[in-house]
């Protein structure tokens, strides 16, 4: 009887589905090992595209939480906090940590920053209570600013 399937690419593909943290530790021997011949290759594939894939969904999040804390900043500078100015800064350190560890991430900044707009525009309306026309219908901050520890709008 003949399998299309070694018995340990099987077993590894299995383990895929049924035990994903295991088969990262197999995987992971493999590899150390240069046993090329057992590393599940088009799952390993799939996963490393994923984590590029999970970096701009964090540049993106963090692009989002900081716009939204700039604009509530600005349109509604008599409930300014400690809370907000520390999420700003926050934010700041926690997008300028990714692209040191993932450079390539720089050239989609100004992308990001026109996709996620809409939705820190929702977050700045759902926080502050204050009506879609108060705010910009896009974005109003550059890329320096909104990287900038020292900007605050609206000072």
């Amino acid at each position: 009887m003949t399998h299309n399937l070694s018995e340990v690419e099987y077993q590894t593909s299995e383990l895929y589905e049924t035990d994903f943290y295991a088969w990262t530790v197999e995987q992971a021997k493999f590899l150390r090992n240069e046993d090329w011949n057992n590393l599940d290759i088009s799952n390993l594939a799939e996963e490393i595209e994923s984590l590029g894939k999970q970096d701009r969904r964090e540049l993106k999040n963090r692009l989002r939480v900081l716009i939204g804390h700039l604009l509530k900043w600005e349109f509604q500078a008599n409930k300014r906090s400690n809370s907000w100015s520390n999420t700003i800064d926050e934010q700041r350190f926690q997008i300028l940590g990714l692209l040191q560890e993932s450079p390539s991430l720089k050239p989609y900044l100004p992308d990001a920053i026109s996709e996620v707009y809409k939705y820190a525009l929702k977050l700045a309306i759902g926080e502050t209570s204050l009506s879609k026309e108060t705010f910009p219908q896009e974005c109003p901050y550059s890329l320096e600013q909104i990287l900038d520890f020292e900007f605050l709008p609206g000072e």
